[in-house]
């Protein structure tokens, strides 16, 4: 009896669209593999388990696929799968679409609070005009009480005494 468990991890699996599974003992480009079938792109498949689960799954397993660049290298002991073009463009549409509807949604959200924001300013800035015009009545009430109280009122002038300009000759 083998250890068949060595021998897969030495290897690339590569999973087709059409469900064939391709073994490579080699590392390989990904460039090689997409030259060798065109219009796919090669992705790297992980299975996420519920430890590494941050969202909140309870004991769902999924599996994460990221496209790799054909400058990438294809490892041994790791599992690939070609993805269509359609497939692509499929996912970067539905990523793009949620992307503008989480924005649309903050600015709407923006716009709420800066109109929240706007009336606030207006009812506060309101305030302290009426506040002031109170004030500034009663300060001219008091004023013209203190007037009326020290007699007619006098405006004060200064009162330059003259300079002689005697020569000393």
């Amino acid at each position: 009896m083998g250890n068949c468990q060595a021998a897969d991890a030495a290897i690339v699996v590569i999973q087709h669209h059409g469900g064939r599974v391709e073994r490579l003992y080699w590392p390989i480009m990904t460039r090689e593999v997409m030259r060798s079938n065109p219009g796919h792109y090669v992705a790297l498949v992980t299975l996420c388990h519920p430890e590494e689960d941050k969202h909140g799954n309870n004991g769902m397993r999924f599996t994460r696929v990221k496209l790799l660049r054909p400058k990438d290298m294809l490892v041994p002991g790791q599992v690939y799968r070609l993805v269509t073009t359609q497939e692509v463009m499929k996912g970067l549409w539905a990523k793009k679409y949620v992307r503008t509807k989480k924005n649309q949604s903050e600015s709407i959200k923006k716009q709420e609070m800066e109109r929240e924001m706007q009336s606030l300013e207006c009812v506060t800035d309101a305030r302290p005009e009426m506040e002031m015009n109170q004030v500034a009545k009663q300060d001219g009430h008091q004023l013209k009480a203190k007037q009326s109280a020290a007699g007619p009122s006098r405006r004060w002038r200064p009162s330059l005494q003259g300079i002689s300009e005697g020569g000393s000759s």
